[in-house]
């Protein structure tokens, strides 16, 4: 069954007028009903039709299972200025998507920003005793917290002038930086204290990263310390992980995913 482009209209919780967001859908198979479904969170300026949400989609339609992926508001076909958004707008529209796309467990594949989005719909989903929505979370080379602990804190007190006096830092052949993508972005860190996701979790980092180093993938584990985490590092992997060999990885770590027993898994907590 193909998954036609079509749009869904979600209201701004601010007030503004409601966002236009464009999504592809793939539905289970009649044999792949009870196999838990998958949905895409891109990265920051990327969108859904790029080389690892295309991947899924093929290795999802050969093997029946259903297929959710988006683009934010101001990414992709989606309606919007990108410079107008932000992490809880980008939020917000991944959980009523969600909320709208799905039916049963889902394993949410998060790259970049999106695994910090997808650690946030967790939490959401757990404030509302829905974490068996849940088979677990895939991270890509996860930025979490990335507006502050990955942009800020290494911003020159030139740069930082330049964003809070003008609104936006523009550079080369990057996507701009607005001061409300950083200061908005502080009313969702999860870097302060522990992070529970009530699911499995696999993370996939490259050694290679220049984007997200993978150190930051080892304090995020540190936080991550009450729900069962697997770390894979991929020596020589880039931020993009979308290499032949890369994608082998993610389909291995949804096929594993896949395999465990459903039900929210029982607490891990080290110190």
């Amino acid at each position: 069954m193909p998954d036609a482009l079509d749009f869904l209209d979600i209201p701004n919780p601010q007030g503004a007028g409601a966002w236009r967001i464009a999504r592809r859908l793939r539905p289970a198979a009649a044999g792949a009903q009870n196999a838990s479904g998958l949905v895409w969170l891109g990265g920051f300026a990327s969108d859904m039709d790029g080389t690892k949400a295309s991947f899924l989609d093929k290795w999802a339609k050969a093997r029946g299972r259903g297929y959710l992926r988006f683009d934010y508001s101001g990414h992709g076909r989606s309606e919007g200025r990108f410079e107008d958004g932000c992490i809880g707008d980008w939020l917000e529209q991944s959980v009523e998507v969600f909320k709208r796309s799905t039916q049963g467990p889902q394993i949410v594949i998060g790259s970049s920003m999106g695994a910090w989005i997808a650690l946030l719909l967790a939490r959401r989903l757990a404030a509302k005793s829905e974490s068996g929505k849940l088979a677990g979370l895939i991270l890509l080379a996860p930025a979490v917290d990335f507006t502050e602990a990955l942009m800020w804190e290494s911003f020159k007190k030139r740069t930082r002038s330049e964003i809070m006096k003008t609104g936006v830092l523009r550079r080369p052949d990057q996507p701009p930086v607005t001061w409300r993508l950083i200061e908005e972005g502080r009313n969702h860190l999860l870097l302060g204290g522990l992070i529970r996701t009530h699911a499995r979790v696999h993370i996939l980092q490259g050694m290679r990263d220049e984007d997200v180093p993978w150190r930051h993938a080892l304090t995020i584990v540190e936080h991550l310390n009450a729900d069962p985490v697997t770390l894979t590092f991929i020596a020589d992997g880039d931020h993009r992980l979308s290499r032949p060999e890369d994608l082998a990885q993610l389909a291995a770590a949804i096929e594993t995913m896949s395999a465990q027993p459903p039900g929210e898994p029982p607490p891990t907590l080290f110190d």
